[in-house]
Formats: C-alpha cells, sequence, structure tokens
C-alpha cells in the first residue's frame, strides 16, 4: 500500500517540477527575446557605457517565479540604460498607448516627461478639451505627487498608470508651477475627474484679417487621423479662398513620426524635411518632392508644449525658409522610438534613432527657438486662441503683413 501510495506522489512532483523548469526557461526566452530587441535596435551602441552582453548575464540567470517577476527585472535591465523612453509596458498599457496614437483613450488627457536635468515629472501638455485642461494642468507644470504619493523616481509608466482609472473616478495631483514674472514657482493641488478622451487632431477655421483670409489650422497632436484630417483641412481652407496661414503648434506633444512628415510634405515644396541618424552614425534625409498642398505665406505658433514630431515639423519650416515660428521656445525631444508587442501581448519601446534638422542642428533637451519671440502673460482660453485675444496669433499676423 505504501508503494501505491508513494507512486503517484512521486509522479506529481516530478510533474510539477518539469512544469517550474519549463516555466523557469520560458522566463529566461522572454527577458531574453526583449534583451535581444534592445540590443539589435537601441540608438547608443555603447549602450550608456556598459557591456550589454554582461547586463544579460546578470539578469538572464535568475530564476523568476512568474511573468510579473519577470517584467521587473526587465524594467530594471532596461532602467540601466538611463533612458526613460526605452521601456516595456504591460499588455494593459501597451493596449492604451495604441489607443492613444489611434485618437481615442481613457483617463486625465496629459502627455509627460521626465526632465532630464532634475528627473521631475514634467507636463508636456495636456489634450485639448480633456479633464486634466478642463482643471487648469498646464504645459510645464511639474507634478511633484500623485494622490499624495511623490513622484520623484517614478518612471513614466507608472505615473501613467497611477493617473489611469475608472471613467468618473477621481485623481489629485500636486503640481509645482512657475510665477509669470519667472521668479519662483507656487505649489498647488489638482483634483481631476477621469474621463474617455476623443482626440480631434486638428482644429481650423477661415479668419477675416482686413483684405486677407487667414487659415488658422491648430494641431494638435500627431495620431493616426492628423494625416487625413489635416489634408482635408488644408484643401477645404484652399477651396474658400486663404491666403495666408497660421499653423498652430502650442500644446502639441507630437506623436507618430510618419504623421509628422506626411504633413511637412503637404507644407513645403522642395527640400529637407528631418534627417535621422541611427546607432551606427548613418544618416538618412526624408525629403519633399512636390507634394505641397499649399505655398502662400505661414507662420507657426510655438511654445514649450510643442514637442518631438511637432519640432521635426516646426524646424523642417523654419529651415527651409518656408515660414517664420512666432512664441517661445519648444520642448526639446528629438528622439524616435519604435513599438515592439511581444509574445503576452506586452510592448517594448525602444529609441532606435535621434533627428536633426535640415540644418543638421540637434535641438534635443536645447528645442528651437522662434523667429519671434512673444510671452503670454496670463493663459488664454480655447475660445481665444486664434483670435485678437491671443497676443501669439496677433503677433503671427504682424509677421504675415511684412511678408
Amino acid at each position: 500500500m505504501g508503494l501505491v501510495a508513494i507512486a503517484p506522489q512521486f509522479s506529481h512532483n516530478s510533474s510539477n517540477a518539469e512544469a517550474a523548469v519549463t516555466d523557469y526557461l520560458q522566463e529566461q526566452k522572454y527577458l531574453t527575446n526583449v534583451w535581444q530587441i534592445a540590443n539589435r535596435a537601441y540608438v547608443d551602441p555603447n549602450f550608456n557605457n556598459q557591456n550589454w552582453y554582461k547586463v544579460r548575464r546578470q539578469f538572464v540567470n535568475r530564476k523568476f517565479n512568474s511573468r510579473e517577476d519577470t517584467y521587473a527585472a526587465i524594467k530594471e535591465m532596461l532602467a540601466t540604460l538611463d533612458d526613460p523612453f526605452t521601456r516595456l509596458l504591460e499588455p494593459d498599457k501597451f493596449r492604451s498607448m495604441q489607443t492613444s496614437t489611434s485618437g481615442e483613450l481613457t483617463g486625465v488627457g496629459l502627455q509627460i516627461a521626465i526632465d532630464d536635468f532634475d528627473d521631475h515629472v514634467t507636463v508636456i501638455a495636456p489634450i485639448e478639451g480633456s479633464p486634466a485642461e478642463i482643471a487648469g494642468v498646464k504645459s510645464r507644470d511639474r507634478i511633484i505627487a500623485i494622490d499624495n504619493i511623490l513622484t520623484k523616481g517614478m518612471s513614466l509608466d507608472e505615473c501613467a498608470t497611477r493617473m489611469r482609472g475608472a471613467i468618473g473616478s477621481e485623481v489629485k495631483l500636486t503640481l509645482e508651477r512657475a510665477l509669470a514674472d519667472g521668479k519662483g514657482s507656487e505649489t498647488l493641488d489638482v483634483t481631476i475627474k477621469r474621463d474617455r478622451i476623443a482626440v480631434n487632431p486638428v482644429v481650423a477655421k477661415l479668419n477675416q484679417e482686413g483684405d486677407h483670409k487667414v487659415g488658422y489650422v491648430r494641431l494638435n497632436q500627431f495620431n493616426g487621423n492628423a494625416t487625413n484630417d489635416m489634408e482635408k483641412s488644408l484643401k477645404k481652407l484652399k477651396a474658400e479662398g486663404a491666403d495666408r496661414y497660421v499653423l498652430d503648434l502650442r500644446g502639441n506633444p507630437g506623436g507618430l513620426f510618419d504623421a509628422g512628415l506626411q504633413i511637412a510634405r503637404m507644407l513645403i515644396s522642395e527640400g529637407t524635411v528631418v534627417y535621422t541618424v541611427d546607432r551606427h552614425g548613418i544618416q538618412e534625409s526624408f525629403e519633399s518632392k512636390g507634394t505641397a498642398i499649399i505655398d502662400d505665406p505661414l507662420v507657426v505658433l510655438t511654445d514649450g508644449g510643442t514637442a518631438s514630431a511637432s519640432e521635426i515639423l516646426a524646424g523642417a519650416l523654419q529651415e527651409n525658409h518656408r515660414a517664420q515660428l512666432v512664441g517661445t521656445k519648444t520642448f526639446g525631444k528629438a528622439l524616435i522610438q519604435s513599438l515592439y508587442e511581444l509574445e503576452d501581448g506586452a510592448g517594448l519601446a525602444v529609441t532606435i534613432a535621434k533627428y536633426e534638422t535640415p540644418q543638421h542642428h540637434n535641438i534635443n533637451r536645447r528645442g528651437i527657438i522662434p523667429d519671434v519671440e512673444v510671452a503670454l502673460t496670463q493663459p488664454l482660453t480655447r475660445p481665444q486662441l486664434g483670435t485678437k485675444d491671443d497676443p501669439q496669433y496677433v503677433a503671427a499676423l504682424s509677421v504675415l503683413a511684412s511678408l
């Protein structure tokens, strides 16, 4: 009887042991796959001055008891690159990012970044009409705490996760905001009710300004709808008789690289739009060759929330002498990420290249200086944008009058 009882027990333990080994090997394989993607694609061939193969050995020899353990190890491994934009996105976060770039998302509606100089979480821009914008969050605000939990040392994804939640639920953000006179800052708490956010990338209208019809186009984000919406808007304004244009990129945090490239080609007849530089220092140029929809006088509005793909567009227009820039200095993000979907629905964002303007300027952490600097002395409401109540728009009209 004892032998009969022991046999199933032994067989069961053996099965468990084999399953544990299989699971362990599967988790090792998963981490190795992430390491290999970064090894092939990451922009810095020196991997932040470390031996990337040695890093792999350090992490792959660990025993992971769950996929969550593997995720944690991958995040720790990627953190050695000291690049907040190269990161693991768990399945729900990856789906959220894909939804965001397609044109709709749920949450508070903030684009955020880690400030390279002091590691603070900084607002690039609130999405137009989002709960965050309605609550008064502004570009360049620092998020000090989320629901009283300090953000210092948090990753972008951890901050985003804490701000997400069910529609109708609330989150409290503690913000640090520079004073209007530039002398010091203030701290304030803002409570935001989460909601579904529809991202309408383009708002366009025709303004009669004296003897001229000015096509005012506000481009809010380079998502999956931006290219088609911009093309339709430009053609409509052209058909309505617009003879000069103001392109408003204020508060536009960027988005899809290809959307920025295609929209630049709608505005530039001939010339280089942007250069990309890969890990081997190889440059690739992206050109515009006779595809412009309009060639009328153009002014672009920029501010500290103009980032990434918006800076590609602004830099291309400025350095091809196609448009003058009016407003304040842009954000300064000149890195390009690619997204890789992993086997379990998670995603990996990897910085694969950096870009340079047509005159080979690297604007990362520097931003683009406008041709005419005009700062706002007080915040504007959405209805005021692109009207005589908007000092930067008025300045743009003055520049157009001199062209």
